[in-house]
């Protein structure tokens, strides 16, 4: 069967039943609220652990509220789970990938059935709005499904080769795992990036070792207990809450780690991956990050350059690695874009992402908040001017700031190549197109970009220039960000990546194996 992605709220829209997509929403999102305060174990083989020291995790939406009781470990229980994905990829290794695709589609099924209580589970987790917050569950199916696909197209990878030197030479080329993996996931995609990390390494015959973001576990979780349920071995896949200082510390003492993939900061990315490769040579996946830019050119369509910047900057408050954070106008446009701008980002409902109408919900922690403040405050020091924006919604029980645009900032300032990772766009007038790439490319991030322009020479152009993994044209759902699996492999270049194999896309399994060339003779 070809691959299609799931696309839940636009098939509802299509069919003209949202009234009710959004009673399946708030069914979710009462049973997620029946389960706040659970106390959830490490899950270690078929063992559930719980330590002395516990995680307490608040809902960004309401920090009176508590999500749920996670387990503190020490490092014990993380070292002895990579003792056991170790141990179970001697037998996991040679499983029949025939048997991994029909496990792998399984698990599909089984969240789709959950689709609603994992979206609802998103959005106490890290305040993500309905919409989005079912889009990552979709993007989630979407991947089980495609890599199921992918394995299925390749045969398992194993592929005879043609050539013949010797009569009666018989060679063939077969992709093999490497052992067990760490997955290092982010608190901005919990179930997704958690998801395509893991199975990456699961459906190719490796083993993985989940360790979740402290901010969202639960996610996680749900992931971790759908695999074994639908049955994957629960030797194959663990799940453990270790502190980030902990996970680092194993990490650099453990030769049995076969492998890790990580979402996250540039600079823990590359500290990870350098003290990794110092014990001895072993691969990463590695997603770290972008300072994305959107181009909008006097040929633009105005009305769509405008909604789809809007949506790529303050989608879920810019904590996203793909949210757009420069945006570069070219002048004979550029002041009738800055007004539509202005008033399409005053429009933003900001609120409890639990309602249908909040566009922007709170960021994820106090921490945010705070740099949200410290960057505001850079950008006017230094002479930017602030259009919309700027200010934290003062409230005790949640973590709200308002959608800023900043105008008139120095290119000199250091916010012009640092990842904000809060809803800040920072835009500036260019002459021309060439001028524009030229800025899109003076970072070290090469994650995503867009363009608006209804001139097919200039998005050529612009599509031969940019330095960047993953690129869009005239995007009005969101100018850098919303790759779909199957549809937009999503990776970075540059300080944004590491292999070059994008998530999502035809090559991103060949990440988590090695080649073998088998040759026989009679």
């Amino acid at each position: 069967m070809p691959f299609v992605n799931e696309k839940t709220f636009q098939r509802y829209l299509q069919e003209g039943r949202e009234d009710d997509f959004h009673k399946l929403v708030d069914e979710g999102l009462k049973r997620v609220e029946e389960q706040l305060g659970q106390e959830y174990p490490i899950l270690l083989s078929d063992k559930e652990i719980k330590t002395t020291s516990k995680l307490v995790v608040k809902t960004p939406i309401d920090t009176s509220l508590t999500l749920g009781v996670f387990q503190r470990d020490n490092g014990d229980n993380l070292r002895n789970a990579i003792k056991i994905a170790k141990e179970a990829h001697q037998e996991w290794k040679d499983s029949d990938w025939r048997d991994r695709v029909e496990l792998t589609v399984k698990a599909a099924n089984e969240l789709r059935r959950m689709k609603y209580e994992l979206a609802a589970t998103i959005t106490f987790e890290n305040g993500k709005n309905r919409f989005e917050a079912v889009a990552e569950v979709d993007e989630t199916i979407d991947y089980f499904n495609y890599y199921a696909q992918l394995l299925e197209d390749n045969r398992g990878y194993i592929k005879e080769m043609e050539g013949r030197i010797i009569k009666g030479e018989k060679g063939i080329s077969v992709m093999r795992p490497y052992g067990a993996w760490l997955i290092i996931s982010p608190f901005n995609f919990p179930l997704a990036i958690t998801a395509t990390m893991t199975l990456g390494a699961l459906i190719t015959g490796n083993t993985a070792v989940v360790k979740p973001s402290s901010d969202t576990p639960l996610s996680a979780y749900k992931l971790v207990t759908t695999l074994r349920r639908v049955g994957f071995p629960v030797d194959t896949v663990s799940y453990v809450t270790s502190p980030g200082e902990v996970v680092s510390k194993v990490m650099m003492e453990s030769l049995d780690i076969a492998g890790f993939a990580f979402t996250g900061s540039r600079d823990v990315g590359h500290n990870l991956l350098k003290e990794f490769v110092s014990l001895k040579p072993r691969p990463a996946v590695l997603e770290l990050g972008g300072k994305n830019a959107t181009v909008v050119t006097s040929k633009a369509d105005l009305r769509k350059a405008v909604e789809g910047t809007f949506r790529g900057a303050f989608g879920f408050g810019g904590q996203k690695c793909s949210a757009t954070s420069r945006v570069f106008v070219e002048s004979q446009v550029y002041p009738e874009f800055l007004n539509r701008f202005k008033a399409r980002v005053e429009t933003t409902v900001i609120g409890d992402p639990r309602s249908k109408n909040t566009f922007l919900g709170p960021l994820i922690n106090k921490g945010a908040v705070d740099k949200f403040r410290r960057f505001v405050d850079q950008a006017l020091s230094e002479g930017g001017r602030i259009i919309t924006g700027g200010r934290v919604r003062e409230d005790s029980k949640s973590y709200l700031v308002e959608p800023t645009t900043v105008v008139d900032l120095p290119y000199t300032s250091s916010l012009w190549r640092t990842e904000l990772f809060v809803p800040i766009v920072l835009i500036k007038e260019v002459q021309n197109l060439k001028e524009a790439i030229k800025l899109v490319n003076d970072v070290d991030y090469g994650l995503t970009a867009g363009i608006f322009s209804n001139d097919e020479e200039e998005v050529e152009y612009f599509f031969r220039n940019v330095e960047a993994g993953t690129v869009y044209a005239n995007r009005e759902s969101g100018s850098t960000t919303g790759a779909m699996p199957g549809v937009q492999p999503f990776g970075g270049w540059k300080d944004s990546g590491w292999t070059g194999r994008n998530a999502g896309g035809p090559y991103y399994l060949l990440s988590f194996m090695r080649e073998q060339a088998r040759t026989t003779y009679d």
